[in-house]
């Protein structure tokens, strides 16, 4: 029923994307998206060498024969990776579609995107800088409202304004996202003009997202206020679940603690941490408002199929 530019473009059964959760977004966990009907993205900056990330891709394509994106980060990173080398490496794999996301456009990769005749979705925070990478020649545009877990920018606009301020003021198809975890935000999504829609938070609960059941239990338990704004102090500002670690980091911020000590208190170790050992105050959870509307853990299959009945379901129910 919902057939959009981005089922059709990107080859997919569903207008879901699989948003790019770092570390969680391994192959294993992006291919099982894939095969429930979204698009999944791997996240090119986990990987610390060409090989292992390569090696990611092949995993990736030994599970499914479904599309996949690759995610090329530009924002600044503790571990700075040469993208440029890492597109080599997708491009030789095949991978057919890329994402952007970061502070900046990413300028010196268009020559090659184009050249290699990739789709390219770059993934910003508001009109402008959409209309900027829509004159570089992007594909799709990524918007996510204020509610979204993880980075946020600094506009502070929600999903009901953002999306549909840049569906109108681009020619692109755009992708929105921020607080999307059932049908009927899907739905909404589609209403104010997107062609598809960008999740994240909801798929923390699910069988296959590679994290402990204790936390996964933990967010079902949550609600829509156990969440938190961090490092707004040193321009990189994340939504993430209020746990002990967050609270840390809020901590340090009030008393306005330096840039390396807010870094290692927000650091992913103590995450990757947190993820395998279910201790649940360990480490820094990006989480979105939308943790209040996960009411249980289910594989992928299931939430993808679940949300399209209840999509179609309330879109009859307001034609009647």
């Amino acid at each position: 029923m919902f057939q959009t530019q981005v089922t059709k473009k990107l080859g997919i059964k569903y207008p879901i994307i699989a948003g790019t959760m770092m570390s969680l977004s391994s192959a294993e966990f992006v291919a099982a998206c894939c095969e429930a009907g979204a698009l999944g993205i791997l996240a090119s900056a986990m990987y610390s060498t060409e090989d292992s990330f390569r090696e990611a891709i092949q995993k990736v394509k030994g599970r499914t024969q479904k599309p996949f994106a690759v995610n090329l980060n530009l924002f600044p990173m503790m571990r700075p990776i040469d993208n440029n080398r890492y597109l080599d490496v997708l491009l030789s794999e095949g991978v057919k579609i890329v994402e952007t996301s970061g502070h900046s456009a990413p300028e010196a990769l268009v020559g090659r995107f184009k050249e290699n005749k990739l789709t390219w979705i770059h993934k910003c925070v508001g009109l402008r800088y959409a209309q900027k990478v829509e004159k570089l020649g992007a594909d799709f545009i990524t918007v996510v409202g204020y509610e979204n877990g993880g980075a946020t920018g600094l506009l502070d606009l929600g999903t009901l304004v953002l999306v549909r301020r840049v569906v109108e003021g681009i020619q692109l198809p755009v992708i929105g996202g921020g607080g999307v975890a059932d049908g009927r935000g899907l739905l909404a999504i589609l209403a104010l003009g997107a062609q598809g829609a960008i999740m994240g938070t909801r798929l923390l609960a699910t069988e296959e997202c590679p994290i402990h059941p204790r936390l996964k239990q933990a967010l079902v338990s949550a609600s829509e206020l156990d969440t938190v704004l961090l490092m707004r102090s040193i321009g990189n500002t994340h939504r993430a679940w209020n746990n002990a670690a967050a609270k840390l980091v809020q901590e340090l911020e009030s008393r306005k603690a330096g840039l390396e000590e807010i870094v290692q208190a927000a650091g992913g170790d103590k995450a990757r941490r947190m993820f395998q050992e279910g201790e649940i105050d360990l480490g820094i959870l990006a989480c979105g408002q939308a943790v209040g509307l996960v009411h249980d853990v289910l594989p992928v299959k299931d939430l993808f199929a679940r949300m399209m009945a209840e999509a179609e379901s309330a879109y009859r129910g307001l034609a009647n």
